[in-house]
């Protein structure tokens, strides 16, 4: 469902209740920085991965350190990416 959602096929759904969806970008973002002043990891890890997505490796490697400190192991995962790659932070080269 995931997929047909994000081609366009189905209206995007809300995981826990099943409404549907009818938010824009905008709204969209004012809803994940209030998450993100709320200190939810899961918001902070989608701002990273948009930062990321950006360029901002320096953004996105704070959001995804705040995201992991509170637990979110799919933070961990993007912060060794970053650090693998060098991005935002000096590169490991100890794992080389």
């Amino acid at each position: 469902n995931q997929k047909r959602e994000f081609e366009g096929k189905l209206e995007r759904k809300c995981v826990f209740c099943r409404k549907v969806l009818k938010f824009s970008n905008e709204e969209n973002d004012k809803q994940r920085m209030k998450r993100i002043e709320a200190n939810d990891p899961i918001a902070m890890y989608q701002e990273g991965f948009k930062q990321d997505g950006k360029g901002d490796y320096t953004t996105a490697f704070e959001c995804f350190t705040k995201s992991a400190e509170s637990g979110y192991a799919e933070a961990h995962s993007r912060l060794s990416l970053l650090y693998r790659c060098g991005k935002g932070v000096e590169k490991d080269r100890g794992k080389e």
